[in-house]
């Protein structure tokens, strides 16, 4: 596809890793792929935050968060979540929970909905549950950012100047 004409743009829903740390094990594994090709929730919410003048509290896992280092987090006035693993805890996400009840219009920012996922130890939880048990407690709906979310793939075609209309999916 690279030799040809088309524009590439690669989406993934990763929410554990960092986009250098994705692209370095695709390199790895013989792909040429660079950050600027990859479309990811990290980075499609910090373009939602910096263009809303949001400062989150962010409820993440340590591998993404160096995608919002240049996203200023003090005096949260929202929540961003994602696949947080072992972050889940009671506490991190009663400190959410505490954060957007305390705002008089609550914006939850979700990397991903998902259920769970499957890894070599068993199944997981994914960040969808944790999102709806904030979505219930604070009586809001959350902001899906990361697949099957129109607008991330519509964030990706805007990247690379294509239309819906002009798209190939793989």
């Amino acid at each position: 596809m690279k030799g040809s004409r088309l524009k590439v743009r690669f989406c993934t829903n990763e929410s554990q890793k960092s986009r250098a740390e994705l692209v370095g094990q695709l390199r790895r594994l013989g792909f040429d792929i660079s950050e600027g090709e990859v479309t990811a929730p990290a980075p499609a919410a910090c373009q939602i935050l910096k263009e809303r003048g949001l400062r989150p509290y962010l409820l993440i896992h340590d591998g993404v968060r160096s995608e919002f280092d240049q996203i200023d987090t003090s005096n949260p006035n929202c929540v961003v979540i994602a696949d947080a693993g072992e972050s889940f805890s009671y506490q991190n996400m009663n400190n959410a929970f505490q954060v957007l009840m305390e705002l008089e219009n609550p914006v939850l920012i979700s990397l991903g909905k998902g259920r769970y996922y499957k890894e070599t130890s068993g199944l997981m939880l994914d960040v969808g549950p944790y999102m709806k048990a904030l979505e219930y407690a604070c009586g809001i709906k959350a902001e899906v950012v990361g697949k099957p979310s129109p607008e991330f793939f519509k964030s990706a075609l805007q990247t690379i100047g294509v239309e819906a209309h002009q798209l190939l999916s793989m």
